[in-house]
């Protein structure tokens, strides 16, 4: 199924906004932390523990986690949230879309690839997953020493009104643009 870029706008706003009047604001990159402390948690089992002083009734050995009267080490100890249902379901979402998708490209059917990817970089499904990777890896790098991801920060704060949101937005476009006339030179 195709939607032109219209539709899925109004959708997206949509579901942002019944997102933050339901539950709470969409953002995603902190779960990856949650994931990461899972695994420290595996090794180290004296990283969160139970504290009836703390906020949370959760504290951790490392500061990080302890962030916020150990919301993270609570979101550690139970990991099973609305943010980490969401980021399987995104997974989840994003597998449906690629199988339901019925525009995909004669002679390379099972991966459609924008064109403009292709003209730069051709065809490699190699090279197209370790960009994606590594593109992956910059963003949740970024999101994190901001204190949050796009989602969160643009688009959860802009249709709070954050002036934060806008700022962040206004930053994201202006390193963007240059990046992708550099990268997709014509």
């Amino acid at each position: 199924m195709y939607w032109n870029w219209k539709t899925g706008g109004v959708i997206l706003g949509l579901t942002f906004f019944l997102a933050v009047a339901l539950v709470k604001p969409i953002g995603v990159s902190t779960q990856f932390v949650i994931a990461d402390g899972i695994v420290a948690g595996a090794v180290n089992p004296d990283l969160v523990q139970r504290d009836d002083q703390a906020k949370s009734g959760f504290r951790s050995t490392n500061a990080y986690l302890n962030k916020s009267g150990g919301k993270y080490a609570k979101s550690v100890a139970n990991p099973v949230n609305y943010g980490f249902i969401f980021v399987i379901f995104m997974a989840v979402g994003g597998l449906l879309g690629h199988l339901m998708d019925r525009n995909r490209r004669p002679g390379f059917p099972d991966s459609p690839i924008p064109d403009v990817h292709v003209q730069r970089f051709g065809h490699s499904r190699t090279l197209r997953f370790a960009l994606a990777f590594f593109g992956g890896v910059i963003v949740l790098a970024g999101a994190r020493l901001a204190g949050g991801c796009s989602s969160g920060h643009m688009m959860s704060g802009i249709m709070q009104t954050s002036v934060s949101g806008y700022v962040f937005a206004a930053a994201a476009f202006l390193a963007a643009i240059p990046t992708a006339m550099l990268i997709y030179r014509r």
